[in-house]
């Protein structure tokens, strides 16, 4: 069966994948345009800002890691569904995730009633 080529502890790699990919996206870009953004370096941790320079540095950590969960640890190729889902559905529910708990700061939380 072509789902079964990999094993399950690849999934879980490639689930943290994308979520690490899907993280790396609001830093890495507010760093590029020199925008402040939360990290967790930040005072306090995850809510207070961080400079861009912190952010691009955070931002390609979290792209390093993320390729290193989805390639070398298995044969990750885009071209299985499986794999492909695991990782995007790692990077939805992460990117889901920080909307919620980012969007209070950066105006995307829906106003409250």
């Amino acid at each position: 069966m072509a789902w079964m080529h990999a094993a399950p502890a690849f999934y879980a790699a490639y689930f943290f994948g994308g979520a690490f990919l899907t993280n790396a996206i609001p830093h890495f870009v507010c760093g590029v345009m020199g925008k402040p953004f939360q990290s967790p370096f930040a005072k306090p941790p995850g809510e207070g800002y961080s400079s861009s320079k912190v952010n691009v540095l955070w931002g390609f950590l979290n792209i390093v890691i993320g390729y290193v969960l989805l390639v070398p640890v298995g044969k990750f190729e885009i071209g299985f569904v499986d794999e492909t889902a695991v990782a995007g559905l790692g990077a939805l529910l992460f990117g889901y995730w920080m909307a919620g708990r980012f969007g209070r700061f950066n105006g995307g939380a829906a106003p409250k009633a």
